[in-house]
């Protein structure tokens, strides 16, 4: 061969060395290229489930994360080929199921928000302790699958789990829940995969974070709300409390209604303690069929959530009315208050001063909801202002009583000053001043004369009457009110005439219908002079305060017949010293003269 020829088989060889190395780089270009390709389309597919779960965050109204957590799911398990996926989140004892992906409909139900304990040798157990992902080639494998753990078995068996990866979610080191995906098959999952569920935890924990923050910042603007409402509400009652002086029913109409409104519940009611007694002081969106029930005062009943009230002083709250005693019993009231006024939930907070129980502010609910201790507060609040509405009331009556009595005291004395010989004038003052104060519909003043007391004033009596007491003159005795108060020369008191055996005189109290009588004696040096008595048609005795006001009277009836009889005397002395002096004039100017 040729040296010729040699060189160009050798070219040749060179050339196809150099192709084949050519050929070899292109392929590896392309073998690099197409694995880039597939990492950029793999990051390009995570970042637009990234993207995909970033916009169910934003867009989640009010921070609902379901709909968050199953977007996770589906791209976990799709991006990383897995069967199915399950999202736990955890309270520091047990796990409980809030989102599921792919999972079998035979399953599903029994799965969805499902809540264990982890056991002891499970992975959810391994990922309590150490707070790292775990991986789990195969579920038939593990120890808890070969002890027979029932959820273990159920996962291997009915639902065929075989190779699982547990992702936790942390917070600040904290454990709150985890990211499981699950294959139906032993193929493992790779360090990609599980870091992209990684992200994909943090994501989670994104979401729940924001919904924390989101729902602490509707509280705070909740609380901000209602106690703006509960001013604005607790401002109107104050005003309605300085605008109303002495006018209770105004106040007790503006808590009622800030109080249901407020507190959620349809109507409400008001009751003040009265001895044995219940009365209902105020009403508010009362259904008309209560309302008809509920006019007279009542008693409660002894297992009733007023009673327990009375007992304790303490509030009641009442789940349902139709569980208490007195509804199973029939007792009446508690029948209507659910049958006609259709009231189940109830809280009643009671008006105290002191130790005393002046009522209770009751609302009602018409479905079994419990109210929350800060409507109970709110409601509690009311009955403060209440106690302080009512004891305002209370001075400022009594304040107005006192000046209405020293007013008609003064006036009383003006007369007697201004008429001191005109004795009728200055009785018939004081029996008026006396009904008009007293708040008694007739009033009248007997003197002692001859041994029985006559009429000497009277107030508010027909003609009749008055000419029939003033032709039967009444003598002391037990039988008459006159009689029983000039015998034993003291108060007497009788709330109802004709329950009191001793009182017989029955002509009188069927010509005056009278039924409540209040008398009092006229007493000179401890001695009776006289009866002032005052009557009520009803039966409603009067008090003690004014009890004491016409014993006032009675002295001022007494310090004028005592004016009237000294004057009297002094008048008839005096005209004895002139007619005498007139004789010894005339025997002095005349001594021969007989």
């Amino acid at each position: 061969m040729s040296r010729k020829g040699a060189k160009s088989r050798t070219g040749i060889t060179s050339l196809r060395s150099k192709t084949t190395k050519a050929r070899t780089h292109v392929d590896r270009l392309r073998e690099a290229n197409a694995d880039l390709k597939k990492k950029l389309a793999e990051a390009l597919e995570q970042q637009t489930a990234a993207s995909e779960v970033l916009q169910v965050i934003s867009s989640s109204p009010g921070g609902a994360l379901e709909p968050v957590f199953e977007t996770i799911l589906a791209n976990a398990a799709r991006l990383c080929d897995a069967k199915f996926g399950v999202l736990n989140l955890y309270d520091g004892d047990a796990f409980r199921t809030v989102a599921l992906c792919n999972v079998p409909p035979a399953y599903a139900e029994t799965w969805r928000h499902e809540t264990f304990r982890p056991h002891p040798g499970s992975g959810h157990a391994a990922l309590v302790s150490t707070k790292r992902v775990v991986h789990i080639d195969d579920l038939r494998a593990t120890p808890p699958y070969h002890d027979g753990n029932p959820r273990i078995v159920d996962l291997v068996d009915r639902r065929g789990i075989r190779t699982i990866v547990f992702v936790p979610m942390l917070k600040e080191g904290a454990l709150i829940g985890t990211i499981n995906i699950y294959r139906q098959e032993v193929r493992p999952f790779t360090d990609k995969q599980i870091e992209l569920v990684k992200n994909f935890a943090s994501q989670a924990l994104i979401a729940i974070e924001n919904t924390r923050l989101l729902n602490e910042l509707r509280q705070r603007t909740d609380d901000l709300s209602e106690a703006l409402e509960q001013q604005t509400a607790t401002s109107q009652v104050l005003r309605v409390i300085s605008s109303s002086p002495g006018e209770l029913a105004p106040v007790f109409d503006a808590m009622l209604a800030n109080a249901t409104r407020i507190c959620g519940a349809e109507f409400g009611t008001f009751y003040l303690d009265d001895g044995d007694l219940t009365r209902i002081a105020a009403v508010y969106n009362v259904p008309p069929a209560l309302a008809a029930t509920q006019n007279a005062p009542f008693r409660v009943h002894p297992k009733s959530g007023h009673a327990e009230i009375r007992k304790t002083k303490q509030v009641v709250h009442i789940d349902d009315i139709r569980a208490m005693p007195p509804y199973l019993e029939g007792d009446p009231r508690l029948v209507a208050m659910a049958d006609l006024g259709g009231a189940r939930t109830t809280v009643g907070v009671p008006m105290l001063k002191g130790d005393a129980l002046l009522g209770v502010i009751a609302i009602y609910r018409k479905e079994v909801r419990p109210f929350t201790a800060k409507q109970i507060e709110l409601v509690s609040n009311f009955a403060k202002q209440a106690v302080v509405a009512i004891e305002n009331t209370r001075l400022l009556n009594e304040l107005r009583e006192s000046l209405q009595q020293q007013t008609a005291t003064a006036d009383v004395l003006k007369v007697i000053s201004r008429s001191t010989f005109d004795l009728q004038t200055v009785l018939d003052a004081l029996v008026q001043s006396a009904a008009h104060l007293c708040d008694a519909e007739c009033a009248f003043i007997f003197r002692l004369q001859e041994g029985t007391y006559n009429l000497a004033a009277s107030h508010g009596f027909s003609d009749e009457f008055r000419e029939w007491v003033t032709c039967n003159p009444i003598p002391p005795g037990r039988s008459t009110l006159v009689g029983r108060t000039a015998l034993t020369a003291r108060t007497v008191h009788l709330p109802d005439c004709l329950a009191d055996p001793e009182y017989t005189y029955a002509e009188s109290q069927k010509r005056g219908g009278y039924r409540t009588m209040l008398g009092v004696p006229l007493l000179r040096e401890g001695t009776p002079i006289g009866v002032i008595a005052l009557t009520r048609s009803q039966v409603r005795p009067f008090t003690d305060k004014q009890i004491e006001l016409v014993s006032t009277f009675a002295d001022q009836a007494v310090i004028a017949i005592e004016n009237v009889r000294l004057f009297d005397e002094t008048r008839e002395a005096l005209e004895r010293q002139t007619a005498t002096a007139e004789i010894l004039r005339v025997i002095s100017s005349s001594p021969a003269d007989t």
